[in-house]
């Protein structure tokens, strides 16, 4: 299945009401995905606090990230720092602070509520080679060396915000002389993280 197939199959995702407000004037997108766990134990799984939600969100630009909690994708409430930069950087600089936030992991409580992360720390991006589609990213750990669950959280994290064209994909490269490839965040995807990886195709230059 190639990508323009998978993501007509997708559908996009839903934008939080109010969050999305908030970060219209600051060029990043919010996602979500709704999550169905059955009966809830004494501690929702993969609800933390509201506590430690707004806590989380008073630390910078509101935005979401996607976490693993059981064999899903869950989006999570961050604070995304993005610098003062020049309107060419502001894509690379959007990026860059959602991959800190996902490769930061989950709080103590998050943790507790069954979160996790398999971004590695210290992961960085910046813009497209020549050569390269303009929108393309390029990640210092090429796509294809990242564990299964951990580029899918890239890739849903990234293909509907500021940093990509928000249409529910986004290209991306490694530090090496392959081409970028166009990935995709399909339902498929969200639901089975730690299955086969993020759909893709060749993007054009």
């Amino acid at each position: 299945m190639n990508v323009r197939t998978a993501l007509r199959r997708a559908g996009g995702l839903c934008a939080a009401g109010a969050l999305g407000a908030l970060l219209a004037g600051c060029g990043i997108r919010a996602t979500e995905v709704p999550t169905d766990f059955g009966p809830a134990p004494s501690r929702v799984r993969c609800s933390p606090t509201g506590a430690e939600a707004s806590a989380r969100a008073d630390r910078g630009v509101p935005a979401q990230v996607f976490l693993l909690c059981g064999s899903s994708l869950v989006a999570v409430d961050r604070a995304v720092r993005v610098p003062d930069g020049a309107a060419d950087s502001r894509r690379v600089l959007v990026a860059q602070g959602l991959l800190d936030a996902l490769s930061e992991g989950p709080s103590a409580a998050e943790r507790q509520a069954g979160y996790d992360t398999r971004v590695p720390r210290g992961t960085t991006v910046s813009g497209p080679r020549p050569g390269d589609p303009e929108d393309a990213l390029r990640l210092s750990t090429a796509p294809g060396d990242l564990a299964s669950a951990g580029l899918a959280q890239v890739v849903c994290t990234l293909s509907d915000s500021a940093a990509t064209e928000g249409d529910g994909s986004v290209i991306l490269g490694g530090p090496g002389d392959a081409r970028p490839r166009r990935y995709a965040c399909t339902d498929e995807v969200r639901s089975r993280p730690d299955g086969e990886a993020p759909p893709s195709e060749a993007a054009g230059g």
